[in-house]
């Protein structure tokens, strides 16, 4: 059995920050110059991106970006795993971003992907990890547990399917980046990474940034060097001027990214949000180690379970950047920390941590 962290998850790489990024260059670039707007190569940019959009009719959020009102968008990494599954896998990242701006600014909340949450839109009551809603309802699902976990509303939704950045990564002429430590992967075929500043192509940093089992740090650890990653790409993408380079990006963007935002709320994004990015602000919601049995297993598995107050915590602060008036938050998380007395937040060692049906 995996040792789980005693410590709580304050260190928890933001790399939703960059995956944000990744959307705002989108809109940046295909505002970026008459030149663009006028070729075949807006065009094929529009239609790759609108390959992208994978949503419903949302009058309400649509609303809300033409009215310049405040906005919430939730980010999710997703990573099917090195082996080739061909199942929607679970989220690696969970980021909440709220979009003020008459504040200009932006606020960022990373939430743990093993944070014990009930999943909306079950067939029946099930609490579980978080980072679960995605494999087993999709962006709704995801969108819908996060807005229940926080009692905030959650607008839209932006994935990233961390198998396309091979192409993301080839599309920007291969990444630099500072290895922290020499390891040997498999999945390239028994490729060495040396410590220190190296180079890599598509299918080495895909690798490097799945790397977890040599990692000291563990999960932690490959986040930190997913975050390099994605670092790296933004830095290489900036610094294009070619109309070529530029469409050759998006089109990889294009094939690992799923939305339901359309192209021409991107492009009123762009046009009526981007002050927001003046000011970016990030938390994460913090929880505590516990283990817990689940019908799923034989076997108790490690998760974050969350306090009233932390969770109280988050919802007040993402619905002030929402305008939203404060609310006691009162879910089935705080419920079942009320059926769990003997639970001690704040502590480093191990507890156990039982959910109730509460059907």
């Amino acid at each position: 059995m995996e040792k789980p962290s005693r410590k709580y998850s304050e260190k928890r790489p933001r790399k939703g920050h960059y995956v944000l990024k990744v959307l705002l260059l989108i809109v940046v670039v295909l505002l970026g110059g008459t030149s663009l707007f006028a070729s075949k190569t807006y065009l094929d940019t529009r239609h790759a991106i609108n390959k992208t959009y994978h949503g419903k009719p949302n009058r309400k959020a649509d609303k809300r970006i033409k009215e310049r009102d405040n906005l919430s968008i939730l980010i999710l990494g997703i990573d099917t795993g090195e082996e080739g599954r061909i199942d929607r896998g679970n989220s690696d990242t969970m980021i909440v971003a709220t979009l003020n701006p008459n504040k200009k600014k932006m606020q960022m909340v990373s939430i743990p992907r093993d944070t014990a949450a009930q999943i909306m839109g079950a067939n029946e009551f099930k609490m579980t990890k978080i980072n679960s809603a995605y494999n087993l309802g999709g962006s709704e699902m995801a969108k819908d547990s996060v807005a229940s976990l926080l009692n905030i509303p959650v607008n839209y939704y932006l994935t990233l399917d961390m198998k396309g950045l091979e192409k993301v990564v080839d599309a920007v002429g291969g990444v630099d980046v500072d290895v922290p430590f020499t390891f040997t992967s498999e999945a390239t075929g028994g490729q060495t990474f040396y410590e220190g500043k190296r180079h890599l192509d598509g299918n080495m940093a895909l690798a490097y940034a799945r790397m977890r089992h040599e990692d000291p740090e563990g999960d932690y650890g490959r986040q930190k060097r997913q975050q390099q990653v994605i670092k790296a790409i933004l830095s290489k993408a900036m610094s294009f001027t070619g109309v070529q380079h530029l469409s050759d990006l998006l089109n990889s963007l294009s094939e690992s990214m799923a939305t339901d935002i359309s192209f021409d709320n991107m492009v009123g994004l762009f046009n009526n949000y981007r002050s927001a990015a003046d000011k970016i602000s990030s938390d994460s919601l913090k929880g505590q180690t516990a283990w817990i049995q689940t019908p799923d297993y034989d076997f108790p598995l490690s998760f974050q379970v969350v306090s009233d107050e932390e969770l109280q915590r988050i919802s007040d602060l993402l619905r002030d950047e929402l305008g939203l008036e404060k609310e006691t938050i009162s879910n089935a998380e705080t419920k079942e920390n009320a059926l769990n007395p003997e639970f001690k937040f704040g502590v480093d060692y191990d507890q156990n941590y039982v959910i109730q049906d509460l059907n």
